[in-house]
């Protein structure tokens, strides 16, 4: 294999297994497996609004998934995949904030209520720290090494770890990355303690064009009803604004109160499957979305008849 053979196969995409889900809120009822070729789009590729471009399908592959996809392009490219079958896994705003705002800007453009609300939950905090916030910023190699250690322990005891498998990673390839980019400037890290002990962590590496991720949260359940997250997030916030060298916050992929409430603006997106036409791919389509559609059925009757609290008890699979 010659140099550009060499180079041309490291850039291939590769299909990856991929969990089609039958879910009742947070709870996953059965799995069917894809090998799909995952094209997750930027918040500036969301923003720039354009159809993207499908990279050559390996001859193993199931299809794609792509997410963070604006909802109007869809047709778009369901065409240009030569008309695959799609599945829209899931419906989201992709929040963003704009820095170019200044902290006071984006301070006084969130809802008087938001704004009460974080500063009761802020001094009932501090309350109980002694008068004073404890949040500790962390940024170079030595410090994120120190941050890790604390995060990784109270990410141990969150819902993300426990329920979604997605909380502070602790292999040796993230923490490599981690201390590679805090090297060079690119990760901002911070925890809040309460009354001495640690209660929530946020991990933001800053990509190329001055955006920081929203990459891991969480909180201790043990301070649910002190809300730490939010009031991390301000803190956060107002380092960052503070800096002044960056251009957007990306709250990335999915909903939520806490996203809707910091944001100063979205996408409407998709994260769309698009498998090839083959008879088990069209059977799985139809079963997962005649699934999707009972379960919205469910709800929507209980909401009706008025039993709101079941159908909350539907959307938590409990």
């Amino acid at each position: 294999m010659n140099a550009m053979s060499d180079v041309a196969a490291e850039a291939a995409p590769q299909a990856r297994p991929t969990s089609l889900k039958f879910e009742i809120g947070a709870r996953t009822l059965a799995t069917i497996q894809r090998d799909l070729v995952r094209l997750p789009l930027t918040l500036d590729e969301a923003r720039a609004d354009r159809l993207p471009v499908l990279p050559p399908l390996p001859r193993d592959a199931h299809g794609y998934v792509v997410t963070s996809l604006p909802e109007h392009l869809v047709p778009g490219l369901v065409k240009a995949s030569g008309d695959m079958l799609p599945f829209i896994r899931q419906r989201y705003t992709r929040y963003f904030t704009d820095f170019a705002l200044g902290f006071e800007g984006w301070w006084n453009g969130l809802s008087s209520n938001a704004r009460q609300g974080i500063k009761r939950k802020a001094k009932k905090i501090a309350a109980e720290s002694g008068g004073e916030l404890d949040v500790r910023a962390f940024r170079t190699p030595d410090e994120l090494e120190a941050f890790h250690d604390v995060a990784r322990r109270i990410s141990l005891r969150t819902y993300q770890e426990r329920l979604l498998g997605s909380g502070l990673p602790d292999s040796a390839e993230f923490l490599a990355t981690m201390l590679a980019q805090g090297a060079a400037g690119q990760v901002r890290a911070w925890l809040l303690y309460i009354a001495g002990e640690p209660a929530a962590y946020l991990y933001c590496p800053v990509i190329e064009g001055g955006v920081v991720i929203y990459a891991y949260v969480g909180h201790d359940p043990a301070f649910n009803d002190l809300s730490p997250g939010a009031v991390l997030q301000l803190e956060a916030m107002r380092d960052l604004f503070e800096e002044g060298q960056f251009a957007r916050f990306d709250f990335t992929e999915g909903e939520g109160q806490h996203k809707r409430q910091f944001a100063t603006g979205g996408v409407a997106c998709v994260d769309l499957f698009l498998l090839r036409p083959s008879l088990a791919n069209r059977v799985t389509m139809a079963a997962l979305g005649g699934f999707n559609r009972g379960v919205a059925g469910v709800k929507a009757l209980l909401q009706r008849v008025g039993l709101e609290k079941v159908a909350k008890k539907v959307r938590r699979g409990s």
